[in-house]
């Protein structure tokens, strides 16, 4: 997390204010923006496992646009003016990093503005086809996992739970769905997205995922696989409870299976 303000900067300096990040994640706040930031993203690309960025700008982003630096043109991401701050993603070219620059919107006030915004670098190796750079939350392949991925999908998954489906409510403005699980069993979570709830005890949680892969609700017990995003969980492989306990007893019975599972 960088936090930095435009009021520290001396008035009448033309400088542009480098700032370095060197995780594949976190976020940025830049309060008062004044003239502009350069920002460079320089976690160990060397790899080349990271090859997407996607940016979500804080709901009360304003004070700035920002744009992509490529071959020394800038290119818009995110525009002030758009109001609507969706997530935003594009190619990054490792190892060099990616260079983001925000740019200060002219104001006569001195009200206070803030220009933050999240960031996450994607690696390829996620993605499940050619539409991957056109959606890099496509962690929802709206089509069943085959067994192997499934079997995958326990062992690497940010979030692995069993429980049903209370509901489904759907975004079509934002091309999302929304599944609202009543949990059974919390065998993995990155962070505290599945919670219980006071009075009731019960565990609950939203996963949400693309409008196009036309989430139903089905009655039963499943187990949620997926991964975080921007603090949200979105669906991976999704199978129903009981087939899944047949496909991962098959692959130990063989010692396929690539991880241990809790199975009780």
């Amino acid at each position: 997390v960088f936090p930095g303000s435009g009021l520290s900067w001396e008035p009448r300096s033309r400088a542009v204010e480098q700032v370095h990040l060197r995780c594949t994640e976190g976020s940025l706040e830049w309060m008062y923006p004044a003239r502009a930031l350069r920002v460079l993203l320089e976690p160990n690309l060397a790899s080349g496992q990271h090859t997407t960025v996607c940016i979500k700008p804080a709901s009360d982003f304003q004070g700035a646009n920002i744009y992509v630096e490529r071959a020394g043109q800038l290119h818009l991401v995110v525009s002030e003016a758009q109001g609507a701050h969706h997530v935003s993603c594009f190619s990054a070219h490792p190892p060099q990093g990616v260079a983001l620059f925000l740019q200060a919107s002219p104001q006569r006030d001195i009200s206070r503005r803030t220009a933050s915004f999240q960031y996450e670098l994607l690696s390829n190796q996620s993605a499940p086809g050619p539409d991957f750079q056109k959606m890099a939350l496509v962690e929802a392949m709206c089509r069943p996992c085959n067994n192997m991925e499934l079997l995958m999908a326990i062992c690497s998954s940010d979030f692995v739970v069993k429980g049903s489906i209370r509901n489904v409510s759907h975004d079509s403005e934002n091309h999302m769905s929304q599944v609202d699980v009543s949990i059974q069993k919390v065998y993995r979570q990155k962070n505290r997205i599945f919670q219980q709830e006071e009075g009731s005890g019960e565990w609950r949680g939203p996963i949400r995922t693309l409008l196009q892969c036309k989430v139903k609700k089905g009655a039963g017990d499943f187990l949620f696989t997926g991964n975080e995003h921007f603090g949200e969980a979105w669906l991976g492989c999704a199978p129903r409870f009981k087939d899944f306990m047949l496909v991962y007893q098959a692959a130990r019975d063989r010692g396929a299976n690539p991880c241990e599972f809790e199975l009780n």
